[in-house]
């Protein structure tokens, strides 16, 4: 399989490119698409490689083009193979968020950048059907924990009425998220997706493809609250003040001040670590990419950070504070 999509790959890019170029690896993500970085020349460009039918790079290039509209920084398209799966792309380079901060990089200047895009994300209009991030939604994500991390990582197979009372304990919490207004979401706002092209401002966005119409709090929450990241709380505050105060009156006005604002993020980023846990623990077991357990263990701690912030005990959702003696991470 991988051959025959080696031999279509370079097929393609000798038709597109015409002149003679070099390819080579890149770093995947967490589904079935592979990044290639191609040479040619002083040019270079990113080939996306998503092998139908598992992937489907068609929502990919409507949102690309939806962001492209509302002013977001995105990646240029040069060319594309919707039946085949091929795209060639704008280069941002290798320097993440991520690998900028880890080098000692200053967090501010990103920041600042990424809130200025995420209101103007929230401003755009949609030129695309983003499907609704509802309690339906919430409910199977949180799946993910029951039916991933706690047999898989854990140790443990909750029975049926474990599993009940599991979503029982977190019912309130995700009516509350689904309560709040509705705005575009990039759904993976984070320190990994957000790339310093050609080392500066404005920040690139990347994997933007599953953007959906959720809760105002979502993406702060993925930046802020980010699995790959642990900031002091006195900085998240801060920054979960700015956002706020830049809200525009018609969504502010579902907040009665900051601190309602920021507890309902807190909630939001609870709901999206149970998720993440399970995805990590789907990844390493499922997928067999081991190295996303290494993710766990800082996601299992933000979101025990959440619950103590919250004031959950253990009597509300059990499972949540499972710590069997088999945890594996």
């Amino acid at each position: 399989m991988d051959e025959n999509r080696s031999d279509l790959r370079h097929a393609w890019l000798h038709r597109v490119l015409t002149e003679a170029f070099d390819v080579r690896p890149l770093a995947g993500d967490a589904s079935f698409r592979r990044y290639f970085r191609v040479r040619q020349g002083e040019r270079s460009y990113v080939l996306m490689d998503a092998p139908p039918p598992h992937e489907d790079v068609r929502p990919f290039l409507h949102v690309r083009e939806w962001l492209e509209q509302a002013g977001l920084r995105v990646s240029q398209l040069y060319a594309a193979d919707i039946e085949q799966g091929l795209l060639l792309l704008e280069d941002f380079g290798d320097l993440t968020w991520a690998v900028h901060l880890g080098s000692g990089g200053d967090a501010a200047p990103m920041l600042a950048d990424a809130l200025r895009q995420l209101h103007r994300l929230q401003a755009s209009a949609p030129t695309v059907t983003l499907a609704p991030f509802d309690l339906a939604r919430m409910r199977r994500e949180c799946d993910l924990y029951l039916d991933w991390y706690l047999p898989c990582v854990a140790g443990f197979t909750p029975d049926e009425g474990q599993r009940e009372a599991f979503h029982a304990g977190l019912h309130q919490a995700l009516l509350q998220i689904e309560a709040l207004p509705r705005v575009p979401v990039h759904l993976d706002y984070h320190s990994r997706n957000l790339m310093l092209p050609a080392g500066g401002l404005p920040l690139g966005q990347i994997d933007y493809q599953d953007a959906v119409a959720g809760p105002v709090t979502y993406d702060l929450a993925s930046l802020l609250y980010d699995c790959y990241q642990d900031y002091p709380e006195e900085m998240r505050r801060q920054w979960s003040r700015e956002f706020f105060t830049a809200l525009p009156d018609d969504l502010a006005a579902a907040f009665s001040d900051f601190e309602q604002w920021h507890r309902l993020l807190r909630l939001t980023a609870l709901q999206r670590h149970i998720k993440a846990i399970g995805i990590f623990a789907r990844l390493a077991h499922r997928d067999g990419k081991r190295q996303f357990l290494d993710e766990i263990p800082l996601t299992r701690r933000h979101l025990f950070d959440e619950l103590a912030f919250l004031g959950w005990a253990e009597a509300d959702c059990p499972l949540l504070f499972c710590r069997p003696a088999a945890v594996s991470v």
